[in-house]
């Protein structure tokens, strides 16, 4: 490690989750360069972790603090590690997607959340030490024992490798791979972390940890392992509190059942368990029957459900709210100005809401001031389309009909986008893919569209003429 450390000039990229692999992939390198001379302690060792905005409180808790210790600790030992805490950007956090565009809670088959809240910023940072200084090795903490699959793709690097230990990066151009644990298993890995002191954490750190993942484990143990056939704590698994891909959080209900200090946190636990059951009950009550463009498409004669209603995005952040302020009442002091959603989130749905889906009678603040008590810490701006007095006449002429009102807010908005410029061209085809999208009396009616123009697909001219007429009077009355 040390030799390739000093073969030449690329920083190195470090990638720690505060977990036991990446705890001991570090605590090598840490100590490898520690055992340099100073004068060839020369390039950086960014140990950059990202922080979804939804991880487990307890686990982010302790990468914090993880973090600020490894900052002191380089310091003081005159080491090259540069720590490094990234965040997705707002646009793209759990809860604007959630809330604001009203994405489903993520599924196999949806699986929207990783790429956007993990991979994102970490490419970001990555593709910047590039462009600095034209190379990048990451050094990661994967094992082929984690899974099947992570075996074969680390057989793949291996078969790949350029230079010792290195293999290229097919998703990020000039970075190279390095993997110092891909051979070791769960214990090896618990053996050397508890054998061996943390650098930066002390004597009681790495203990610490062990305490974490066996208060994530259902038994509460972390057994001595004597053989294979002996489970080890190392199956435990962190991961954001809010993660419906899994049918059950069991870290968080071992935490929250082991340790009666943990109990605050099962708010948290609830919140996240009915995101789950709305997902796997195929949630159609809650979700619109248009898509994210404002198309009805059909998969076997039935639509293929888009984002979640006003009402049940509404819902959600209204239970969001409320289970922040129970925690900030009820949780231990360190939980007393916690944030499960921070005010640029909030601003960014508020934003969305009211520009992107025209939904000018602004709940967002009064929502937050029912449900909090206090009142909301930004102020209303007034360069948007229509004011709270305006949109409310809107209501009364639309007499409570929330498609009439959403397609009249979308045509004003359509022509204010065009209003400013020195030739209009294009705003009659802009209104009439607008009223195509929206112009529907009912969902009913939408969906027997959708079907009718399916079915005009694979019908003859005379067919089709026969049922576009069809389509025409049935939906004639509900227009008109």
């Amino acid at each position: 490690m040390q030799a390739l450390y000093q073969e030449d000039s690329t920083p190195w990229v470090l990638g720690f989750s505060g977990g036991k692999d990446s705890t001991a992939v570090l605590q090598l390198v840490w100590t490898a360069i520690r055992g340099l001379p100073p004068e060839a302690r020369k390039k950086p060792i960014h140990v950059i972790t990202t922080d979804t905005l939804v991880e487990s409180p307890i686990v982010a808790r302790w990468v914090a603090a993880s973090h600020d210790r490894m900052k002191r600790a380089a310091e003081a030992q005159g080491l090259p590690f540069v720590p490094h805490m990234l965040t997705p950007e707002i646009s793209q956090t759990f809860w604007v997607n959630l809330i604001g565009r009203g994405y489903p809670a993520p599924r196999p088959m949806f699986r929207w959340c990783t790429e956007r809240m993990k991979i994102n910023p970490s490419n970001r940072f990555i593709r910047d030490v590039v462009k600095k200084s034209g190379e990048a090795i990451l050094v990661l903490g994967s094992r082929k024992a984690e899974s099947s699959r992570r075996h074969a793709a680390l057989t793949r690097h291996e078969e790949r490798r350029v230079r010792d230990h290195l293999s290229p990066n097919s998703k990020l151009p000039n970075s190279l791979i390095y993997t110092p644990i891909e051979d070791w298993t769960n214990d090896d890995v618990w053996l050397y972390v508890m054998q061996v002191k943390s650098p930066w954490g002390g004597d009681d750190w790495n203990r610490d940890l062990m305490t974490l993942y066996r208060g994530a484990s259902a038994d509460n143990e972390c057994p001595l392992v004597v053989d294979t056939s002996t489970p080890s704590c190392g199956n435990s698994r962190f991961g954001c509190w809010v993660c419906t891909m899994v049918e059950r959080d069991r870290s968080m209900e071992a935490m929250i059942a082991n340790d009666d200090e943990k109990e605050w946190m099962l708010p948290l636990l609830e919140l996240r368990n009915q995101l789950d059951d709305v997902q796997r009950e195929k949630d159609e009550g809650w979700r619109e029957v248009r898509r994210m463009s404002g198309r009805v498409e059909l998969f076997n004669g039935e639509p293929i459900r888009g984002p979640y209603t006003r009402d049940r995005r509404e819902h959600w952040l209204r239970a969001l709210l409320q289970t922040q302020t129970q925690l900030r009442r009820d949780g231990p002091p360190d939980a007393r100005e916690i944030e499960l959603i921070r005010l640029a989130e909030l601003e960014e749905i508020r934003r969305i809401w009211r520009v992107e889906k025209h939904e000018f009678h602004d709940s967002l603040p009064r929502i937050y001031e029912e449900v909090t008590g206090a009142p909301y810490p930004r102020a209303t701006e007034t360069d948007e389309l229509l004011g709270s007095d305006e949109f409310a006449v809107l209501e009364e002429v639309c007499e409570g009909d929330e498609t009439l009102l959403s397609l009249t807010a979308s045509l004003l908005d359509t022509e204010r986008r065009y209003r400013s410029m020195a030739r209009r061209v294009g705003v009659l085809k802009a209104l009439e893919d607008t009223l195509d999208k929206r112009g529907f009396a009912t969902d009913e009616d939408a969906v027997r569209r959708a079907k009718a123009r399916e079915r005009m697909r694979g019908a003859s001219s005379v067919d089709q003429l026969d049922l576009l007429s069809a389509m025409t009077g049935a939906s004639a009355e509900g227009e008109a």
